[in-house]
């Protein structure tokens, strides 16, 4: 609690400490659309179905807190060309606000027109990532390790963190951006970090179709009044309520420390039912072999037992975040379903909630109507408020 207040006044202070953007006496507007005062970045008007329980999956470090000015100029980051070596290529390049910050294609491209080695990850609620690791092959301590990564990376963006900082102090609009969000015009590599990680840590999803659903019951395994039978359907499908006392059931990844399933007895105060990314990486049975290009999480660790394991990312704004999969393997939503239905592979190192009582790949094996019944619900998810919103959008005029 302590800790709680310490950081709300800390916050405070800077947000009252930098009323304006660029206050400066140049004149930045054909550059820059930003308001006379920043967003609101840092104030957010959670619903209830944030508890206490589900900020403790708040990954904020304590030395660096949302501000209205930090996460600005974390904006103006993420949308700047100026930061790939040849002045083609921003973060947002590869992580589109309309397609829930994900990329259309199953590779991005590079500044040199070269394709990453992986699919975008889409991104909401990064904050709540408990386990904190970034990437799918979690190889990123903390987002504030992540966002400069893919700057220095050879393919992605091309940039020495020196040549980053020597850049942008030769770009006069960012002198004000940087006084403002931390009290003097110096630019540097942890400054840099740190806005753009305020920024994406910043960007909260909680206006859906079930976020109104849930707020009205406040219990995941009952029928919501806004739903159709069919998603209605599709959530008892996710949640395991058709399944109870079944493992590998979609809420068993994706809801991160998730009371064994008993939709019978009184849900405990401890519960997640709204950030709906994963724990710890797990191999789903994507493939039947270590021979693959990518083993993940377990070729960055140097752990054979570990292969083939991924991070579970968000399932927030799946709808829009196509192709899926850390290779992007699978085109459509349909087609992930039709994975856990039927098409689970005995990998060597299968995550034991996806085997059965007997070491198989364990399939859910859903009629037709259940698999149409978990897309729609997989699309309440989708939060139209957040990629229309101008706070996250570019703000380069050109």
């Amino acid at each position: 609690m302590r800790f709680k207040i310490a950081l709300f006044l800390l916050v405070f202070l800077s947000s009252c400490k930098n009323d304006t953007i660029l206050d400066d006496d140049a004149d930045y507007e054909a550059i820059l659309n930003l308001p006379d005062t920043p967003f609101n970045y840092n104030d957010i008007d959670f619903p209830d179905t944030f508890t206490d329980y589900v900020f403790t999956f708040d990954n904020t470090p304590q030395d660096n807190p949302i501000t209205n000015s930090g996460a600005t100029l974390g904006r103006v980051l993420f949308y700047d060309v100026n930061l790939s070596k040849n002045n083609t290529i921003s973060c947002a390049s590869c992580h589109l606000q309309e397609r829930g910050f994900a990329d259309t294609g199953a590779k991005s491209i590079g500044f040199e027109g070269g394709h990453t080695f992986r699919n975008s990850i889409g991104f909401a609620n990064a904050g709540f990532y408990k386990p904190e690791r970034y990437f799918w092959d979690q190889r990123a301590a903390t987002l504030e390790e992540q966002v400069l990564m893919p700057i220095e990376d050879e393919v992605e963006m091309g940039m020495t963190l020196t040549e980053l900082t020597q850049k942008l102090s030769e770009l006069d609009y960012y002198k004000p951006l940087f006084k403002n969000a931390f009290g003097d015009e110096s630019i540097t590599n942890e400054r840099i970090s740190k806005a753009m990680a305020q920024f994406v840590r910043s960007i909260y999803s909680f206006n859906t179709k079930y976020d109104r659903g849930i707020e009205q019951t406040g219990s995941i395994f009952e029928d919501f009044p806004n739903f159709t039978p069919q998603e209605n359907l599709g959530k008892d499908i996710f949640n395991g309520k058709l399944t109870p006392g079944a493992i590998a059931t979609c809420v068993t990844c994706h809801l991160p420390n998730h009371e064994p399933l008993h939709p019978e007895l009184p849900l405990p105060d401890n519960l997640n039912q709204v950030i709906f990314s994963g724990g710890e990486p797990d191999n789903i049975g994507l493939d039947d072999t270590i021979n693959v290009p990518d083993n993940g999480w377990g070729a960055f660790l140097g752990v054979e037992t570990l292969y083939g394991h991924f991070k579970t990312p968000s399932l927030r704004n799946i709808e829009l975040t196509a192709p899926y999969m850390h290779d992007g393997r699978f085109a459509t939503l349909e087609e992930v379903v039709e994975h856990y239905s039927t098409g689970v592979k005995a990998h060597p190192y299968l995550s034991a909630h996806m085997k059965d009582s007997q070491g198989n790949p364990r399939h859910l094996n859903l009629t037709e109507e259940e698999k149409a019944a978990l897309v729609a619900f997989l699309k309440t998810l989708t939060d139209y408020e957040l990629i229309n919103d101008e706070k996250y959008s570019n703000p380069f005029v050109e």
